[in-house]
């Protein structure tokens, strides 16, 4: 039997227990099929694990992927609480494209008035990135970097072919590095942020269903 379009699953993918809770606690209203938010563990290999699992079971067979958290900025002017939409996700294994950013940025300066949303390669690392490595990607075209979006939409389209993207928000910035007094403001201001973002999530999920022409 063929799945209904209308039911096809989205998997949101995100690494930390805070991370985690900002989702589960934020608005879920307006999804569009079922809704999976898998926590899969810090770091590139604990996320390709999980999210190879996770679309190895039939109930997320075909699902869109959006991989999402918090992320280190790269460019100098980001400040916690900014927002990242990954025009693609760059590694080791090479790049992943993003489906959809255009329509994601509109949804996320819809869903959180006032923040600041950019565009560009988002680049996996292994560990935390600090100090002169910060100028080091930025050199390469990047604009953020975190540890498992890249190996996240890596696996997803792995798996098969699927909508895949990624958001991200700023926690540390480099006039804002995590080790700086205000660290506990910035990351309050980046967990409220990704509280608010589902919405744009569903409508990113939602635009991928409609029949193209």
């Amino acid at each position: 039997m063929s799945t209904s379009p209308a039911a096809a699953p989205l998997l949101i993918a995100c690494a930390l227990g805070i991370e985690h809770l900002a989702l589960r606690t934020g608005d879920r209203r307006g999804s569009d099929g079922p809704v999976t938010v898998l926590r899969t563990g810090m770091g590139p290999k604990a996320a390709e694990r999980a999210v190879t699992r996770a679309l190895a079971g039939p109930a997320l067979s075909g699902a869109a992927v959006l991989a999402t958290g918090f992320c280190a900025g790269l460019a100098p002017g980001m400040h916690p609480g900014d927002l990242v939409v990954a025009e693609e996700t760059r590694d080791p294994r090479g790049v992943t494209p993003c489906v959809g950013t255009d329509l994601l940025v509109k949804e996320l300066v819809r869903a959180v008035p006032g923040r600041t949303v950019h565009t560009g390669p988002l680049i996996g690392s292994d560990h935390v990135v600090r100090g002169h490595e910060r100028s080091d990607l930025l050199a390469t075209g990047a604009i953020a970097v975190d540890m498992e979006s890249a190996a996240t939409l890596h696996s997803a389209v792995r798996a098969g072919s699927r909508p895949v993207a990624a958001v991200r928000v700023v926690v540390d910035a480099p006039e804002h590095e995590l080790v700086r007094i205000g660290t506990v403001r910035g990351g309050i201001s980046a967990f409220r942020v990704l509280r608010a973002v589902l919405p744009a999530y569903f409508e990113w999920h939602r635009s991928l269903l409609l029949p193209r022409r």
